[in-house]
């Protein structure tokens, strides 16, 4: 049988012309995206944030997060086996943050990685694209049970921010994304934030009213047992919250 040899310079053509058309691909996918419109719902490439009835008036700094495609569809977890599409359970978006994609990894091969978890990165999942990531997360999401305090819209986009590798972290969770939104998120606007604390100032309010500062002490004893549920199963007992 004959061998058939092929020049190096061939060779190296080739690998060139098929990197330039690989990277031209995402690099279309990083286009300018369109502006955010609160109005109508359209939150490019954005986490988006709103309250929780009843939970949120308790504690107001627990509420529902959803993260939105390249057009600004927002996605969600809401529900077992279910990700709300274009249409945010629990009311308008409050707060949103918009992610920069330059700091994502999309990754073709082992090789293609841009952050330093190539092998984990891979074996977790990657995306070519922003949309192909949440497209994978959501397969992954319809599959699973809906739990305020174990899998929840929060999993949802940690799951998603892994799957980009965001930030060069795949140590996305509950915790870092709640505080991500919490502490560099934009309110919409004015009414957003009324509509956030406003009732659990109400509920402060009547609670002492009528039952005293011993109130005040139940509330933040409840928050707090909420706060170090979350910690304790993000980050000392994983396997609590894995979903």
């Amino acid at each position: 049988m004959r061998h058939v040899r092929f020049p190096m310079m061939e060779l190296k053509e080739a690998y060139d012309i098929e990197h330039l058309t690989s990277t031209q691909n995402i690099e279309h996918e990083l286009w300018p995206l369109t502006e955010i419109d609160p109005k109508k719902a359209k939150f490019p490439c954005c986490i988006v944030w709103t309250p929780l009835p009843v939970v949120s008036w308790l504690a107001p700094f627990i509420g529902h997060v959803g993260i939105c495609r390249e057009d600004g569809a927002i996605l969600d977890f809401s529900g077992s086996n279910f990700v709300n599409v274009d249409d945010f359970a629990f009311g308008a978006v409050a707060r949103y943050l918009q992610i920069d994609r330059k700091q994502c990894c999309f990754a073709a091969n082992l090789g293609s990685h841009t952050c330093k978890h190539g092998y984990n990165h891979s074996e977790f999942g990657t995306a070519l694209t922003w949309d192909d990531a949440l497209q994978s997360s959501s397969r992954y999401f319809e599959h699973k049970t809906y739990n305020l305090f174990t899998c929840n819209s929060h999993s949802f986009v940690a799951n998603c921010l892994n799957r980009l590798c965001y930030g060069g972290s795949m140590s996305w969770n509950m915790i870092n994304v709640a505080g991500l939104v919490l502490l560099k998120g934009h309110w919409v606007g004015a009414t957003s934030v009324l509509r956030s604390f406003l009732p659990f100032v109400l509920v402060l309010a009547l609670g002492v009213a009528m039952v005293g500062w011993l109130f005040v002490v139940a509330l933040f004893s409840f928050s707090l047992l909420l706060l170090v549920w979350f910690i304790l199963g993000s980050y000392c007992f994983k396997t609590l919250l894995e979903c």
